[in-house]
């Protein structure tokens, strides 16, 4: 009733105030300014830190390098040690920051900019851990070559590979941030995990396990300790630490279907699931020996879960399903009961069990902890991308443990693998990433009112699809409402001849964005409900009436209703063109530090650790 006596000018004030509370396109300067600051400012500290070590002027890395070696780094050199804790601690505390801006981001919408998101921070804190841990290891050490596979940086100063392949994993997730705000002041915001710059963010974190790996092997060269033999319990842990983070790291790729949004089609979940097992698993069983494949899904159960409980139990946010993987796990002890000596065909096979029995275990799974369950509608396809994932991960699962004893084949065999097995992954991904928008479908909807208050009004619906054979046994048929300060998902209830109804009243106020998502086979489509009105991005208020009838659309147009409309499709497709290069660049980067120390470093276990190599001056 207010709103009535404000004049125009005054509303208009209040207009341009929301405007500036929830940006559509980019963060305000003086946040920016901001930001840019306190970076230059870590970074600076970083710095500052590793050049008084080297020069000897600060012993507190000496003394922490002493304590991690007699801690939870035993058995590794303190340039090894140090930094595998550091790492693993900060990848703990960006997961737990990203899983809580996802579910901000899906209950809330836009944030009013990324120091006003409080799990902006830990993100921020957890990729900028992992950046220092891959320094520190750059640092050091000194006075030494750290293993022959060192990296030489000046006339007397050598740093470990997998350290410098820590730092650019780390920079590179870094850099996702400054690009994602330049990115939405190009495109607008595209509300969606699979943007590209957040896949830097993802895709660095997650690949800086390789890295920690690579360390790893690197200190275990380099380190003669007895009271850390081959099959030691601390060893095992370490490890299983390791190839369970990257478990959790490939597994946040899934993360709009843990929520149950995902923007994409269905049959990417058990591709992407299946790839996750058959890489981190795979690794894990071959590099940690028998067992390696549960104990990593056991660390993988108790952070990944741990973070769930969080999120959804502490903070009060939105839960997130975590999908079973034991059943994967179990596949993969199972075929190394008899193919473990036989790293490539173990992998084989165990990525086709991934891709079947696991399929089958995650499928029944679904149906108990996820939003949207998997159905009959993508039984053949689903098994497909989950064999192609399954097997393709499992080969470079391979690949990576073969290349941490020292046991790669020929080089032209690794990369044909190791190629093959890339491009399989993208076609399977591109393959499901093929959609059709239905242009003939149409949605009539009665709404029930089940409270009448403008201020909270929810509705019951009763849906009529036409023609009435637009879809034939969809993957769903769902009433989603988001970023209105929740989430609500329901699957309707089938009544016949096209029609549905809901099972629980949806909302139609305030900032809820509610529609109806349509998805079968390769269609994808939503037709919308109630949409608030957005002056940041120009859009008017779509009112829900009792009755209405409403054409189907590419569900993008709303779920992502923020993107900019008028960008030529060159400039996105030119700059995705470029995070893509960097990634593979990246990828390209962490499959040369395998190569190296397979190389450098033969056999492992059956040859005894080298004494560090003192660098001649």
């Amino acid at each position: 009733m207010w709103q009535r006596l404000i004049d125009p000018e005054a509303g208009a004030l209040l207009r341009l105030a929301a405007e500036q509370q929830k940006p559509a396109g980019g963060a305000a300067l003086d946040q920016v300014l901001i930001a840019s600051g306190a970076a230059a400012v870590l970074t600076a500290a970083l710095l500052a830190l590793g050049f008084g070590h080297r020069s000897g002027r600060l012993p507190v890395l000496t003394w922490l390098t002493t304590w991690s070696e007699r801690g939870p780094g035993r058995g590794l050199p303190g340039w090894a040690a140090l930094p595998s804790a550091l790492s693993l601690v900060s990848l703990v505390t960006a997961l737990l920051g990203m899983y809580w801006d996802i579910s901000l981001h899906i209950s809330h919408g836009r944030d009013e900019g990324p120091l006003a998101n409080i799990a902006h921070y830990p993100i921020l804190l957890g990729l900028f851990g992992i950046f220092s841990a891959g320094v520190l290891a750059v640092v050091l050490p000194k006075g030494e070559r750290p293993g022959v596979a060192a990296v030489r940086i000046t006339r007397d100063w050598y740093a470990p590979a997998g350290g410098v392949l820590l730092a650019g994993a780390g920079f590179y997730a870094l850099l996702g941030f400054p690009l994602d705000d330049v990115w939405h002041r190009i495109f607008g915001q595209d509300v969606t995990l699979w943007g590209p710059t957040h896949l830097m963010l993802i895709g660095g974190a997650g690949l800086s396990l390789v890295a920690l790996m690579i360390l790893e092997r690197e200190g275990r060269q380099a380190r003669q300790d007895p009271a850390d033999e081959i099959g030691s319990w601390g060893r095992t842990a370490r490890r299983a630490a390791i190839t369970g983070g990257l478990l959790i790291g490939l597994s946040v790729f899934q993360a709009e279907y843990d929520f149950g949004v995902p923007q994409f089609r269905l049959v990417h979940q058990p591709l992407l699931i299946a790839l996750a097992s058959g890489c981190a698993l795979v690794a894990g069983r071959l590099w940690i020996g028998r067992g390696g494949a549960v104990f990593s899904v056991v660390f993988y159960m108790l952070v990944r879960g741990g973070v769930s409980l969080v999120v959804g139990g502490i903070i009060g946010e939105l839960w997130a399903a975590v999908p079973l993987y034991f059943a994967e796990a179990l596949c993969v002890e199972v075929a190394a009961l008899a193919l473990a000596r036989r790293a490539l065909p173990f992998a084989v096979v165990s990525g086709l069990l991934i891709g079947t029995f696991g399929f089958a275990a995650e499928y029944g799974w679904s149906h108990v902890a996820m939003g949207l369950p998997w159905t009959r509608d993508i039984l053949v396809e689903g098994v497909g991308m989950a064999v192609v994932g399954g097997v393709a991960g499992g080969l470079l699962g391979a690949l990576l443990a073969l290349g941490m004893e020292g046991r790669l084949p020929r080089p032209v065999v690794t990369r044909s693998i190791f190629a093959a097995a890339l491009v399989a992954v993208a076609a399977a991904v591109a393959n499901g990433l093929v959609i059709t928008v239905p242009h003939d479908v149409r949605a009539s909807v009665t709404l029930t009112a089940v409270s009448g208050d403008a201020a909270h009004r929810s509705a019951h619906a009763r849906v009529t699809l036409s023609p009435a054979g637009a879809v034939d046994d969809p993957t769903w048929v769902a009433i989603t409402a988001w970023q209105g300060g929740g989430l609500h998902v329901d699957r309707l209830t089938p009544l016949g001849n096209g029609v549905y109804r809901t099972t629980r009243p949806m909302p139609l106020y305030g900032e809820w964005k509610t529609l109806i998502r349509l998805h079968d086979g390769r269609s994808l489509s939503a037709v919308p409900v109630y949409l608030p009105d957005d002056p940041a991005i120009g859009a008017g208020e779509l009112p829900a009436p009792q009755q209405f009838t409403r054409p189907a659309q590419n569900e993008r147009k709303i779920l992502q209703r923020e993107l900019k409309s008028d960008v030529p499709g060159w400039l996105w497709a030119a700059s995705s063109a470029v995070v893509l290069a960097c990634t593979i660049a990246l990828v390209l980067a962490l499959g040369w530090g395998v190569a190296r120390v397979s190389r450098l470093m033969p056999e492992p276990a059956r040859t005894p650790p080298a004494t560090p190599e003192k660098v001649r001056t």
